[in-house]
């Protein structure tokens, strides 16, 4: 089954936010609260958890791009 890791909701006034950096890449494994990448939005870093645990299957979120909340940033197969 297939897991999208999403831009979370972070405060009632975040609309996006940034990708910083990813501690993992395609081919990792990951543990369900794991964290997988850091996150910028308002001017506040956020540690990015995996939702599941599995495997990446893919990296959407590019370092530096602005995504809104609710879109996916990477793939997991769990």
């Amino acid at each position: 089954m297939r897991v999208k890791v999403k831009v979370p909701r972070l405060g009632l006034t975040v609309e996006d936010a940034i990708v910083m950096e990813w501690h993992k890449k395609v081919g990792d494994s990951v543990e369900a609260g794991e964290v997988i990448g850091v996150i910028e939005a308002d001017k506040a870093t956020v540690e990015l958890e995996s939702p599941a645990s599995g495997t990446v299957t893919e990296i959407i979120g590019e370092i530096g791009e602005t995504y809104e909340v609710g879109e996916p940033l990477a793939v997991l197969e769990v």
